[in-house]
């Protein structure tokens, strides 16, 4: 159809649109059943031999197992419907309980660890058959790889070409974020536990066991404040990663009667997407080709983009711009005369 000049058709995606989704839930469970079994060695082996190091490893894994469980609950709670009281939907969820879980990572695996690392010191005891908890740490660390071994290849399908450190500041899913953190904090601290058992076998001296707690509390004491702090700012709220931002206004821009895109707003919800945008369109089109070419782009954007599950489109005031740039360049002109 022909109407002053301009031409309405359905808008063509645009390929390569469609990021790469990670399956977040298989290393959520990948993790819970390595963590499981883990704690349930590591607390029988540490009531055996009598090794702190062990406990606290013990007590790292109980916690992840926890971990796990609350943010499959996130999870679901996540895909819960919009409501009157949520609006757009219950997708910071995930965040909330992402939160919940640096919480107790910092808590129940740092402060117990260190707290009975401190008890080592103080009423020293000898280790029962140490080379059992040796075993157990290493079983222990196979187990961990295998978790980190998964979540690490879920992670390359949405970092692309950037480092690690890189994807881990501007990504927004919580869920990878703690599961990574758990276990790269799991496999530095059963290292710091195989040191700590091989120095008490080696010496007989029961403090390098108690210090082995004491550094494994500190370490996931760190990584939950580095978990606590990047969800944080989730939970406030942030816009969809920087590549997102520039896919989905590339694709804007190549929509037919998308003249130019004054503002942007994107807004991430857990696994779901807000676009709020706002466009210069053709000026030849009627009020129904107006109309049909944002309905158009809605679908189009949609389709390109499935996780946006809001789009709200505002055609730009053709007058109201006229007045800003009016008004712009008379500031400009009043600097330079004056």
């Amino acid at each position: 159809m022909r109407s002053n000049g301009f031409r309405s058709r359905r808008p063509k995606l645009m390929p390569g649109n469609v990021p790469p989704q990670p399956d977040t839930a298989r290393s959520i469970l990948y993790a819970l059943g390595a963590n499981f079994a883990i704690a349930v060695c590591k607390i029988l082996g540490a009531m055996f031999t009598g090794s702190g190091a062990l406990l606290a490893e013990a007590f790292h894994s109980l916690a992840d197992t926890g971990n796990q469980c609350l943010l499959l609950l996130g999870r679901k709670q996540a895909r819960a419907p919009a409501s009157s009281h949520h609006p757009l939907g219950h997708g910071r969820a995930t965040y909330f309980w992402s939160f919940v879980v640096a919480l107790l990572l910092f808590v129940v695996g740092g402060l117990f660890s260190i707290y009975e690392g401190i008890r080592k010191l103080h009423e020293p005891g000898p280790l029962v058959a140490p080379w059992l908890a040796v075993a157990i740490v290493l079983f222990a660390t196979i187990a961990e790889g295998i978790s980190l071994r998964m979540a690490l290849k879920q992670i390359d399908k949405v970092r692309g070409g950037s480092s690690l450190w890189s994807w881990f500041r501007v990504t927004r899913r919580s869920e990878l974020i703690v599961v990574l953190g758990e276990d790269l904090a799991a496999m530095v601290g059963l290292t710091l536990a195989l040191a700590a058992l091989l120095g008490t076998i080696a010496t007989d001296n029961a403090v390098y066991d108690a210090v082995g707690s004491i550094a494994i509390g500190t370490l996931l004491m760190v990584v939950a404040s580095g978990l606590a702090i990047e969800i944080k700012s989730l939970l406030i709220g942030e816009s969809a990663p920087p590549r997102t931002r520039r896919a989905i206004r590339a694709f804007l821009n190549a929509q037919p009667g998308v003249v130019e895109i004054e503002k942007l707003i994107t807004m991430q919800q857990g696994d779901d997407l807000v676009i709020a945008v706002r466009a210069r369109m053709n000026t030849k089109a009627t009020a129904d080709e107006l109309v049909r070419m944002i309905a158009d782009c809605k679908a189009a954007l949609r389709a390109a983009f499935p996780t946006a599950t809001w789009i709200f489109f505002e055609p730009a005031d053709e007058r109201r711009r006229v007045r800003v740039n009016l008004r712009s360049r008379m500031r400009r002109a009043h600097t330079r005369t004056g």
